[in-house]
């Protein structure tokens, strides 16, 4: 699962982040480098905003991504939050500002949890 054109830069040859996963609103890392596999997954996540605001349980606007960061372990986070239960899933919202969603993890499946690229800044 090669990744295209300028992913490159961010996914090593064993398929882990090269560099480390940043919040784009307030900087704080999410991730270390080497920590997540690049995985193409479609996900819907909401619309950009505030924690509260996502768990109202309305069916909100937003995106179907497809380019993720898997990472297998949530202590492997440096710094992340969830959502109160939305369904089946928890939406991942950085922990300093709580701006998100920037990710999502199924109830389901104990040991996914997906940060999308479009979701987060490298460094």
């Amino acid at each position: 699962m090669e990744p295209e054109g300028p992913r490159n830069e961010l996914v090593s040859a064993e398929g882990r982040n090269r560099k480390a996963v940043l919040c784009q609103r307030c900087g704080s890392r999410v991730l270390q480098p080497g920590t997540a596999l690049f995985s193409r997954r479609q996900l819907f996540l909401p619309s950009m905003r505030k924690k509260p605001a996502l768990a109202d349980g309305s069916s909100p606007d937003g995106d179907l991504l497809q380019e993720h960061w898997l990472v297998e372990d949530m202590f492997v986070f440096e710094n992340v939050g969830f959502t109160n239960d939305v369904g089946n899933v928890k939406f991942l919202v950085c922990a300093d500002c709580e701006i998100g969603p920037i990710g999502w993890h199924c109830l389901d499946d104990k040991n996914s949890f997906y940060v999308a690229l479009e979701r987060v800044s490298h460094e």
